[in-house]
């Protein structure tokens, strides 16, 4: 299963790769587009948890580290909520 790595600027100007043990974040987001912080989460839950799923699928066990990288991500987001108009950039993906 390839890996995928995924590099956004958070509303602070902050940039963070990411991580998914598989390809299908290629599937909800596009490099260069910003998202709404809301929209942006339920992305990257949907995300993580397929590639996860599909871990489980081929290797009979669910990807922690997808889950680590989810967890790490709301716990980011937190940083930002209330702020109106809080936007995140995915800026690229590669495998």
């Amino acid at each position: 299963m390839p890996e995928t790595y995924w590099t956004v600027r958070w509303p602070d100007g902050q940039e963070e790769r990411l991580y998914s043990p598989s390809t299908v974040i290629k599937e909800l987001f596009e490099p260069g587009t910003s998202y709404p912080l809301p929209d942006f989460l339920h992305r990257a839950r949907i995300g993580l948890e397929r590639a996860s799923n599909r871990v489980a699928a081929k290797y009979g066990l669910a990807c922690s580290a997808a889950l680590d990288q989810l967890d790490r991500i709301e716990a980011r987001s937190t940083d930002f909520n209330g702020q109106e108009g809080a936007e995140v950039t995915l800026l690229g993906i590669s495998d």
